[in-house]
């Protein structure tokens, strides 16, 4: 079976459409021009399922690479026969591969080739090939003492047949396979409390794990976070892990698998040679690979996770249009205040101290008065670190006191000091301290959200859950490709977009980018597509994979403000002509246009103009909201004018919130006051949940009532069942 059959078996797609895809690739496609711009040769597969081949084509090419490698090693050995070669030929699990090796496998010194050395692997042989001997097995260990070989007596002899053939069960890929599938089936993963440490008391760390202290679960039925939780607490000191199983009955299943027969003259030598081989040999190895797979699902499962906060957090709506002011809270250090224009551009910026031990409160309202009288701001975004609420209380009360017609919002200020002390920082604000450079990030993820956290290490944005303890490598694959497809989806002006926005645009790279904006700088704005072919770096290809996304605004072709491809102007020219109309009509006709296909048949112009079904239905679309941007479809931030404290909230209060973060066992949900509330998963409707993310994902705007507050604590539980 060949590799494009077993990846469209296995993902239930047609070969052609793998094969289709496996040719884009090759060809230096990226998968979010694949995704729009090559629907008809895929047959309109998304991103994710362009993703899931390109991984699967990766996995059985090493795969493949792997059996060649160890077929030529046995075979180089002289110990390849033609049913081990079938067998190895159509395994399609690496692990299950590397099973099949290991008895092939170059190996160090151990106490069974040690005792193949000394002649003894006859003996072993006989062992388990003479279930119904009846002679003398005394005359037969006594054939094997051998001084000059080192052994010494029928105890060393019987000793070395045992190592042999417990080493001889352990790799066996059949036993293997069976002693796996059982503990993954079939035990239960256990934690307990460590005794305490010095390292433990010098750290003087806080134990966290309390409640895996006496921790048991079905392996079948422990959730990813807990898998993380027991993993970090094991790293920590603070736990020690386990599984728990019938140790009896995986004996048994060992012996079944090996030997073929039920009893035998040696069948308790063969029994203690069994667990022998447990104990010493399977158990440390396959607990290993037990507690990895899992350690892989959940690490799969938080990536996922931290990948769909992500994409929500990215395509939060912009907020365009006006002049924002963004305060970075403080108390010692004070707070940083930074004016930016309609375009994101710096204003003016000032440290102010309202809060202890300064307590210039009367002065930092007067300078935050000033600022916006002076630029007109009428949006202030507020950073929810340190400080956070007394800010939100001061702004609050002073435009109250001076009947502002401004708005405040509290905005997450993750990675804002990441990218405070960055180059992409320092090259922007050369003038300005790393501490004034934070703030204008919080006024910016306001303007454009998307525009400003493409600068920042997506781990440090904070809606993960365990994000530090995952695989790296796979964590950081997943957020560059939501990064990636993200910035694809919503387009980028590319008179205005930044090089690290630019960055991410398919067909570009970060050389090109400051290629892009250099060009921009010296030769002004851009007003065509074509312009691009301009700019170093950019050739043939480069400009097929990037220009689609990369919108001007007002330029000399309105179709260069949409998602329609250089490629298919042409027919957008036939089109439009069919309906007697002009590419300068576009902004207004659009829906002329569809009427006019509807009116005529989608296959009859498909045949008069000559492109594909799919590209003629996005060239409709493109042409009924050029410059669109989705992100107007999400839900708006919420504004606020008043403060709310966690003193004012009662049990069976009606709110508004925003969605924070979505983690497994629930929400955290901004309600206006200092902490966020829990929404439970067990809370989220009136029917079985299976995760938070059917219900809620982040900047969801959602109505919840307080079910419970714990003011001491700080804790505030929310519902949204019943409404």
């Amino acid at each position: 079976m060949n590799q494009i059959t077993q990846i469209a078996g296995k993902l239930n797609i047609k070969e052609e459409q793998v094969k289709a895809v496996l040719n884009l690739l090759e060809e230096e496609a990226t998968i979010p021009f694949i995704a729009r711009y090559r629907k008809e040769k895929t047959g309109g597969l998304d991103e994710d399922q362009l993703r899931e081949i390109e991984s699967t084509n990766m996995y059985l090419t090493i795969l493949a690479d792997r059996k060649e490698t160890i077929l030529k090693s046995i075979e180089e050995q002289g110990k390849l026969t033609e049913e081990l070669k079938t067998k190895i030929l159509s395994v399609d699990k690496l692990q299950e591969l590397e099973d099949l090796y290991l008895p092939y496998k170059p190996k160090r010194k151990t106490r069974a080739t040690v005792a193949k050395s000394k002649g003894l692997e006859p003996l072993a042989n006989f062992i388990i090939n003479s279930p119904n001997f009846d002679g003398s097995f005394d005359e037969i260990l006594a054939k094997y003492i051998d001084k000059e070989k080192g052994v010494l007596s029928k105890e060393d002899a019987l000793q070395g047949a045992k190592d042999i053939i417990a080493e001889s069960i352990s790799e066996n890929a059949e036993v293997r396979k069976e002693v796996r599938e059982y503990l993954l089936n079939n035990s239960k993963v256990v934690s307990i409390k460590t005794k305490e440490t010095k390292t433990e008391k010098k750290s003087k760390k806080k134990d966290v794990y309390e409640i895996y202290h006496q921790f048991e679960v079905e392996i079948i039925k422990i959730k990813p976070y807990q898998t993380l939780a027991l993993n970090r607490g094991e790293r920590d000191g603070f736990l020690k892990v386990n599984l728990k199983f019938e140790r009896e009955d995986v004996l048994s299943r060992i012996f079944k698998k090996f030997f073929k027969y039920k009893t035998s003259v040696f069948i308790d030598l063969l029994n203690e040679i069994v667990q022998d081989s447990f104990t010493r040999l399977i158990y440390p190895s396959i607990e290993r690979e037990v507690r990895k797979e899992l350690t892989e699902i959940a690490d799969e499962h938080a990536v996922e996770i931290f990948s769909s906060n992500l994409r929500q957090l990215l395509l939060q709506p912009p907020i365009s249009g006006k002049i924002i002011m963004g305060i970075d809270p403080g108390f010692v250090s004070g707070s940083k205040i930074a004016i930016i224009d309609e375009t994101g551009k710096y204003l003016e910026g000032q440290t102010i101290y309202p809060h202890p031990p300064q307590r210039r409160m009367s002065e930092a309202k007067s300078v935050i008065v000033d600022f916006i009288q002076k630029y007109n701001v009428e949006l202030i975004a507020i950073g929810n670190g340190t400080a956070s609420r007394e800010t939100e209380l001061m702004v609050s009360e002073l435009i109250k006191e001076n009947n502002l017609n401004c708005f405040y919002l509290i905005v997450n200020e993750a990675g804002a000091s990441v990218y405070s002390a960055s180059p992409i920082a320092k090259q922007e604000f050369p003038d300005l301290e790393a501490s004034q450079r934070g703030n204008i990030s919080i006024a910016r993820r306001v303007l454009d959200p998307l525009a400003e956290l493409v600068k920042i290490d997506p781990k440090s944005i904070g809606v993960g859950l365990y994000q530090h303890d995952v695989d790296q490598k796979l964590l950081q694959k997943n957020l560059d490709d939501v990064i990636i497809s993200c910035v694809n989806y919503v387009g980028v002006d590319l008179n205005t977009a930044s090089s690290s926005l630019l960055t991410y645009v398919s067909g570009l790279n970060k050389r090109i980018a400051n290629s892009i904006v250099k060009y921009r700088e010296k030769n002004g704005k851009f007003i065509s597509r074509e312009d691009l072919k301009n700019v170093s770096g950019i050739g043939e290809k480069s400009f097929e994979q990037a220009a689609g996304f990369l919108k001007i605004p007002n330029g000399e072709n309105p179709l260069d403000n949409t998602f329609i491809h250089p490629e298919s102007y042409g027919a957008t020219e036939k089109l439009l002509k069919l309906c007697n109309l002009s590419t300068t009509a576009v902004n207004e006709k659009g829906n002329l246009v569809e009427l006019y296909v509807k009116n005529n048949g989608l296959k009859n112009i498909v045949e008069d103009i000559k492109i594909g079904e799919p590209t003629l239905i996005d060239i409709i679309e493109n042409l009924k909201k050029p410059g669109r941007d989705p992100r107007e479809e999400m839900p708006k931030p919420i504004l606020r004018s008043d403060v709310l404290k966690i003193e004012d909230l009662e049990e069976g209060m009606k709110l508004k919130g925003t969605v924070r973060n979505v983690v497994d066992f629930g929400a955290f949900v901004d309600i206006g006051v200092k902490q966020d509330g829990l929404l439970h998963i067990s809370e989220m409707a009136n029917k079985y949940v299976k995760h938070p993310l059917e219900i809620v994902a982040v900047g969801d705007v959602i109505d919840v009532v307080i079910k419970s507050i714990d003011i001491e604590k700080g804790r505030i539980a929310l519902s949204m069942k019943n409404f």
